[in-house]
């Protein structure tokens, strides 16, 4: 791991270091990322749709493109084929989610029927700003 990739990766967000598997296939979720797939799919349920199931291979490129936007300073989307929503400097996820449900192109992500499956990260830089991504597929 690059000094660079070391330093965002220990710098997610919440103190608390706490993992929380949420997926059949045993992922573990710091507990920041729990709370985005708790809030996106509390959105989902809202609107009739089924709950999203959390992928490893989504929570491993989300945790890789966060890392990467926090190192470099850039908010930008990732090249992989899957549907995603990145953000920065909400303070929390609730806020983050409430700002992406009021854009009609990361709603539309959000409420996605064929979406099936999701992955989440957030990490924050040296100076506290967090960046957020939500990665989707079907």
């Amino acid at each position: 791991m690059t000094p660079a990739l070391l330093v965002a990766a220990t710098v997610l967000v919440m103190s608390d270091r706490l993992e929380v598997p949420l997926a059949p296939d045993g992922v573990l979720l710091h507990q920041v990322e729990r709370s985005l797939v708790e809030h996106t799919n509390n959105q989902r349920k809202q609107h009739g749709l089924p709950p999203l199931e959390v992928s490893a291979s989504l929570v491993k490129s989300a945790r890789n493109h966060c890392a990467w936007m926090t190192r470099t300073g850039r908010l930008q989307h990732t090249t992989a084929p899957v549907g995603e929503n990145i953000a920065m400097g909400q303070a929390t996820t609730a806020e983050a989610v409430r700002d992406w449900m009021h854009s009609p192109g990361h709603r539309a992500n959000m409420l996605r029927r064929s979406y099936t499956k999701i992955g989440a990260a957030a990490y924050r830089t040296p100076g506290g700003t967090i960046y957020w991504c939500l990665q989707f597929s079907d």
